[in-house]
C-alpha cells in the first residue's frame, strides 16, 4: 500500500447534487435561485454594505465630532519604566531606540514621557514629548530631558 492507490471509505465522500439538470434532478427550472431578480441571473456579485437599494446602514446612521488630520499620536512611557530599565541594563542615556529594543514602544511611534512613579537614578532621556511633572522628575534627580 503507498499514496497511489488510498482511498476514501465506503459512504464517506457523497457526490453534490447537481443544478439545472432537468426537472428530474429535483434543483432543475430556477437551479434554487428563485424567481427574477439580480441574483438569480448568472455574474452576480454584490459589493460591501449593499442592502439591496435601502438605503445602508453606514449611511442612515448620524456622523459627528471633528477628525483631526494633524493629531500627533503618542506611545505613553512613565518613569517608573525607566527606572527599571536603568536598573536592569545599567544605561545612562535612554533613546527611543533603546525604548525599542526593551519593548517598551514599537518602531516609527512617537514617545512621550510621563511622570508616574519615582526615579532616582541620573538619566539623560530623549524624547518626542514631556509631561510637566515628567520634566521636573528628571531633572530633580539631576538628569536631563531632550526633546527631539
Amino acid at each position: 500500500m503507498d499514496l497511489s492507490n488510498l482511498k476514501p471509505a465506503t459512504g464517506s465522500v457523497k457526490k453534490p447534487r447537481r443544478l439545472g439538470r432537468g426537472e428530474g434532478s429535483g434543483r432543475g427550472g430556477t437551479s434554487t435561485r428563485g424567481h427574477k431578480g439580480a441574483k438569480s441571473r448568472s455574474g452576480y456579485k454584490t459589493r460591501l454594505g449593499f442592502e439591496g437599494g435601502q438605503m445602508p446602514l453606514q449611511k442612515r446612521v448620524p456622523k459627528y465630532g471633528f477628525k483631526n488630520i494633524n493629531r500627533k499620536e503618542y506611545r505613553c512611557v512613565n518613569i517608573e519604566s525607566l527606572q527599571s530599565l536603568a536598573d536592569n541594563k545599567g544605561v545612562s542615556s535612554i533613546e527611543p531606540q533603546t525604548m525599542i529594543e526593551s519593548g517598551l514602544v514599537s518602531k516609527n511611534s512617537l514617545v512621550k514621557i510621563l511622570g508616574n512613579g519615582t526615579l532616582s537614578a541620573k538619566l539623560e532621556v530623549h524624547a518626542h514629548a514631556f509631561s510637566k511633572s515628567a520634566k521636573e522628575a528628571i531633572e530633580s534627580a539631576g538628569g536631563k530631558a531632550v526633546k527631539l
